[in-house]
């Protein structure tokens, strides 16, 4: 499920900013672009994602900008300067011509002005309070995608009741059309509609067989068993969306079994319109697949 927060924290020292953004996942894959200064913080911010969230790909960001240098904030590192000037000595005495550095030359060699350090503890503090906000802000935003799939979802559990419910009264009716049309296709095959009367017994006896035979088929062929199902199984995608919680494995299953019966459908559909609404159920299923694996 995709999602987007993003927060910012003032302090003497300069600006915290935590970014986190999702896009649709089936399982949980974090990503963390931090500095290597503030590596030390990752864990906990990456329990307090883990704890709020179980799908999606999600990437955070942590940095922290620090405020440009005021008076009193900023020292000479002496051991440093200690150390540029032995080794200054060091190079006089093989290269007299060598040019001594300049002030402006020792302020700019790289550590040599030091500002003044933010506390680890009072960073990580910080850090844990701005990553609680910008985590439920995150998961508010998921929340509202999450509402508008679901919205969609219904939907789609609608259609497919309607399509269920249109086809149900026809079962009976198709199977014993077909029934009917296969005694007389079958009598026809045989002759036994031109046999006389001598033939009665054996008559009796072909069409006892029948009989047998057409039903049995007509059993193969009757999707109410299927229709009941598909039903059940509306109804319990209805009940756990309505639940809520984690339902995203759930539903994953449920789609499963949908589409089973779906199948089904198709493969026994004696008719046209049996055919078009097996057709028409998959695609209404695919399209919740697809959104339902975007649920946590």
């Amino acid at each position: 499920m995709t999602g987007y927060a993003v927060a910012t924290s003032e302090s003497a020292a300069g600006t915290l900013t935590i970014e986190i953004k999702s896009v649709n996942s089936r399982f949980l894959d974090l990503q963390f672009r931090i500095n290597d200064d503030l590596r030390a913080l990752e864990p906990d911010l990456r329990a307090a994602v883990m704890a709020a969230i179980t799908r999606g790909k999600v990437e955070v960001r942590l940095s922290f900008g620090r405020k440009a240098a005021g008076a009193g904030t900023q020292a000479l590192n002496l051991d440093l300067l200690a150390d540029l000037a032995r080794m200054q000595a060091e190079v006089g005495l093989h290269f007299a011509v060598a040019t001594p550095m300049s002030v402006a030359e020792l302020l700019r060699w790289p550590g040599v002005v030091e500002e003044a350090q933010v506390g680890q503890e009072s960073l990580q503090a910080d850090v844990g309070r701005l990553g609680t906000r910008t985590v439920g802000a995150f998961v508010e935003s998921r929340q509202r995608e999450g509402a508008a799939l679901e919205a969609m979802l219904i939907t789609r559990i609608e259609a497919m009741e309607v399509i269920v419910k249109r086809i149900t009264p026809l079962i009976p009716q198709v199977v014993a059309a077909f029934q009917q049309k296969a005694i007389e296709r079958m009598q026809d095959a045989l002759g036994l509609a031109c046999q006389g009367s001598n033939a009665a017994v054996s008559r009796q006896d072909a069409m006892e067989r029948i009989r047998q035979e057409v039903i049995l088929y007509g059993i193969r062929i009757d999707v109410s068993e299927e229709l009941s199902r598909l039903s059940a199984h509306l109804g319990e995608t209805r009940h756990i969306l309505k639940k809520g919680g984690q339902v995203g494995k759930r539903l994953d299953f449920m789609m499963q079994e949908l589409n089973r019966e779906a199948n089904t459908l198709g493969a026994k559909a004696s008719v046209k319109e049996l055919a078009d609404a097996s057709m028409d159920l998959k695609l209404l299923i695919e399209q919740m697949r697809e959104q339902v694996q975007n649920l946590e």
